[in-house]
C-alpha cells in the first residue's frame, strides 16, 4: 500500500503479482487463461482482471481463453474474442468403441442418480467429496512421470501410484494439464492438426478436442469409463448476449467414478495464452476437475441435454440469458450477484450491483475502464456498488475481487463477473471527485486497520451547513494523518488539511471538518504505528457532499510540531480572526507552565479547571500566535498555533 509522509500522496503500484505461495514476483507478460478470462496484478486501489476458456472444435471452430497481466496498465478484464465459428461437428459420440483397451464396458448414459439439482446449493464447488491434500504426494509423482513411448506406456507409469478409480482419474488429469500444451500454430493451421490420443502425446500439444481425445483413451486404458462430450462454450470470444447457432465449438468429458458420472475440462484447466494469441503458458486451474454440475453449467452446454447432468436441465435460451461467473468467482469464496442477469439497465442514471461471499474479500471495479464513475462498499459478506454512467449507451461493467490478506497490496485481483449497462439518461449531479478512492467509506478492511466504532458508516456524508463530525475508537498504537479534497477548487494540499481539525481523547478520535464552500470533498483517512518512524498509509475515505453555495468556511487555524494531538481547541476554532476585536480563546493543553497570545502585544492566559483562558485585542497586527512556556525554569517560548487577521 503506498504512504505518505506528513503528505497526501496516492498509495504506490507494487508492481508485482502473488504467485500464491505467499512471494512476490514481477508480473509476467499479458496473457488469459485458456477460458478467456483475463488477469492481472494491481495493488489494492486497482483492479485486477479475469481469465476465460479455450474452446475450439475439430476443424474449426476454436475458442481460447487468455488471462492477461498487463505490466504498466491499470488491469482490465479482457473478453472473449471469438476466433473461428465452427463449420464441423466435433467427431460424434456414440458408437465410439474401447477395442485394445483394458476391459472397460461401453460406457452407460447418465441415469438419475447422475443428476445434480439446479441451481448451484452454494455448498461444494466439486460434484464429489475431494481432499486435495490426500492428493498431494500422487500430484507430485504425475508431475514428474515422463513417459512418452505410448499412451499404453504413459497410464502404465501413472498407475503405480493411483488405485482408486478417483486416484486414477485425478493422475491422469494431472499430467495431461502440465505436459499437453495448447496448440496455438495448428490452431491457427488446421492442416498441421491431429487430434488422435497417440499423435497428441507425441506432440504434446493439441486443441481442445485432442485434450479430451488423450483424457479418454488414457481413462479406458486405466479401466474407467470416460466419455468426450462436445458442445458450446462460454470461452474465449464469447460476448454477453450473445446466442449460439450452428455446429458445436468445443470439447470436455466426463468420467464415471464410484457410480456416478463427473465432468471435467482438461482444456482449460491446463493454461493460458498471450495476448496475441501466438505462445502458450501452463497455467493450471483446479476449478475444471470435477466441477459441480450446476456451475459447470455456467459455461458448457452440451450438445445432449442429458450430459448437463442436472434436474431440472437449462435450455439453450436460459444458458445464453445466464449470468456468466469466471471459476475465480466460486474459487474466491463468492456465492451469489445480483441482480442474476447480464444486461441491466440504468433508473434515474443509476445501477446498483451487489455480491455476496462468505468472508472478507476485496473488491474493486471498472466502468468502461475506470472507477471513477461509482461508489463502492465493501460488506462483511460481500459489497454493494452504486454506479452513474456519465454517457448514455451500453459500458461494459467488469467486478474484480481479490482474497483478503495481512497486506492489502498482496496478490492481484481477478476479474469475477461481467455486466452491460444500458444507460438512458445521465445523472448529472453524480459527478465524484477524481481522488475519491474505491472502495468508499468504512468497512471490515478499516476496522482491521485499527479504525473501530465509526460514527458514519456510511460512503456519503451529506453536510448542509458545511460542517460535520466524525468519531472513531482507535486500536493500539494509532496514529492519524487525514486530508481534504476536491476538483477544480484551489484547495492546495496544505490547505486540505486545514480544514479538518483532529482531537485525540484517549483511544477516541474526532475529526471535525469545515469545507470551504458547497460541492463534492473527499476526506482521506491514513495511519501508522506510533512507534514506526516511518510512513502514513492510505486507509480509507468518504465523499462528503454540500449544496449550500452560501457556505464558505475558513481554515482552522495552524498548528506546529509543538501542537499534541491530544491538544484541543474550544475558541477560537477559526484560523481568521476579526481585526480590531477583543477575541476569547479558550485551549485545553496539559503539561505547560504558561501559555501566551501574541498579537501585536502579548497577552498570557490563565489556567481554569484544565483550560488556558483570556482575552487578546487583534488591533495593529496580521497575524496572532499561540505560544507555550512547557517549564517554568525555560526562558523560552514554543508557537504551538498560527491565527490569521483579516485585513481591513
Amino acid at each position: 500500500m503506498g504512504a505518505v509522509t506528513g503528505q497526501d500522496n496516492q498509495p504506490n503500484s507494487t508492481g508485482l503479482e502473488d504467485d500464491g505461495n505467499g512471494n512476490s514476483r514481477s508480473q509476467p507478460p499479458q496473457r488469459r487463461d485458456l477460458n478467456g478470462w483475463r488477469v492481472s496484478g494491481q495493488p489494492w486501489e486497482q483492479t485486477k482482471p479475469k481469465t476465460k476458456p479455450i474452446t475450439s472444435g475439430s476443424d474449426k471452430g476454436t475458442q481460447v481463453t487468455v488471462e492477461i497481466h498487463s505490466e504498466d496498465t491499470p488491469l482490465k478484464p479482457i473478453r472473449i474474442l471469438s476466433l473461428e465459428k465452427g463449420s464441423q461437428r466435433l467427431p460424434g459420440l456414440r458408437g465410439h468403441n474401447n477395442k485394445g483397451f483394458q476391459g472397460t464396458e461401453a460406457p452407460r448414459p447418465p441415469g438419475a442418480k447422475d443428476l445434480h439439482a439446479y441451481p448451484w446449493d452454494k455448498s461444494s464447488l466439486k460434484s464429489m467429496p475431494v481432499d486435495l491434500q490426500q492428493f498431494k504426494k500422487l500430484d507430485d509423482y504425475a508431475l514428474k512421470v515422463n513417459v512418452k513411448s505410448s499412451v499404453e506406456d504413459l497410464v502404465k507409469a501413472l498407475l503405480k501410484q493411483a488405485r482408486t478409480e478417483l486416484e486414477k482419474v485425478r493422475a491422469i488429469w494431472m499430467w495431461i494439464c502440465h505436459h499437453i500444451e495448447y496448440d496455438v500454430v495448428g490452431y491457427h493451421n488446421k492442416s498441421q492438426l491431429s487430434s488422435k490420443a497417440e499423435d497428441v502425446l507425441q506432440m504434446g500439444k493439441s486443441i481442445c478436442e485432442g485434450y479430451a481425445e488423450l483424457f479418454e483413451q488414457m481413462c479406458s486404458i486405466a479401466g474407467v469409463q470416460c466419455k468426450k462430450l462436445s458442445g458450446h462454450a462460454k470461452g474465449y470470444g464469447y460476448k454477453i448476449g450473445q446466442t449460439f447457432t450452428g455446429n458445436s465449438d468445443h470439447a470436455w468429458n466426463a468420467v464415471y467414478i464410484e457410480g456416478r458420472w463427473h465432468l471435467l475440462d482438461i482444456t482449460w484447466g491446463s493454461g493460458s495464452v498471450d495476448d496475441s494469441f501466438t505462445k502458450f503458458t501452463h497455467r493450471y486451474n483446479e476449478f475444471y476437475f470435477l466441477t459441480h454440475p450446476a456451475l459447470f453449467i455456467n459455461n458448457h452446454f452440451p450438445d445432449n441435454s442429458n450430459w448437463q447432468l442436472l434436474k431440472p436441465t437449462l435450455t439453450l435460451k436460459e444458458f445464453e440469458n445466464n449470468m456468466l461467473h469466471s471459476s475465480n468467482f466460486y474459487t474466491l469464496g463468492l456465492l451469489a450477484s445480483h441482480p442474476e442477469t447480464p444486461i441491466i439497465q440504468t433508473v434515474n442514471g443509476k445501477a446498483s450491483v451487489s455480491v455476496d461471499c462468505r468472508s472478507g474479500t476485496l473488491f474493486t471495479f471498472k466502468l468502461k475502464g475506470t472507477d471513477e464513475h461509482g461508489l463502492m462498499t465493501l460488506k462483511k459478506h460481500g459489497m454493494k456498488l452504486d454506479i452513474y454512467p456519465q454517457e448514455t449507451g451500453r459500458h461494459k461493467l467488469e467486478i474484480f475481487a481479490k482474497p483478503s490478506k495481512a497486506e492489502a497490496s498482496d496478490g492481484v485481483y481477478s476479474c469475477v463477473l461481467e455486466y452491460v449497462v444500458e444507460c438512458e439518461s445521465v445523472d448529472e449531479a453524480a459527478r465524484f471527485p477524481k481522488d475519491l478512492h474505491q472502495p468508499v467509506g468504512p468497512s471490515w478492511f478499516s476496522e482491521r486497520q485499527g479504525f473501530l466504532r465509526p460514527s458514519h458508516r456510511e460512503p456519503t456524508i451529506h453536510t448542509n451547513d458545511g460542517r460535520c463530525s466524525l468519531t472513531f475508537t482507535l486500536g493500539k498504537d494509532i496514529s492519524v494523518l487525514s486530508s481534504l479534497h476536491a476538483d477544480g477548487s484551489g484547495l492546495a494540499e496544505d490547505m486540505g488539511r486545514r480544514h479538518i481539525m483532529q482531537i485525540r481523547r484517549g483511544n477516541q478520535i474526532e475529526l471535525k471538518v469545515h469545507l470551504p464552500h458547497a460541492g463534492n470533498f473527499v476526506l482521506k483517512i491514513y495511519s501508522k504505528k506510533r512507534s514506526d518512524p516511518g510512513n502514513y498509509d492510505y486507509i480509507f475515505n468518504y465523499l462528503i457532499t454540500c449544496l449550500n453555495t452560501e457556505v464558505k468556511w475558513p481554515a482552522f487555524p495552524q498548528s506546529y510540531s509543538k501542537w499534541m494531538e491530544d491538544y484541543e481547541i474550544l475558541e477560537p476554532l477559526s484560523g481568521l480572526l476579526p481585526a480590531n476585536r477583543n477575541v476569547q480563546f479558550k485551549l485545553k493543553m496539559h503539561s505547560i507552565a504558561k501559555v501566551l497570545v501574541q498579537a501585536e502585544n502579548t497577552y498570557p492566559l490563565t489556567h481554569n479547571r484544565g483550560c488556558w483562558e483570556g482575552t487578546c485585542n487583534t488591533s495593529g497586527c496580521r497575524e496572532v500566535f499561540v505560544m507555550v512556556h512547557e517549564n517554568a525554569n525555560h526562558s523560552f517560548y514554543s508557537h504551538v498555533l498560527k491565527y490569521e487577521v483579516e485585513t481591513q
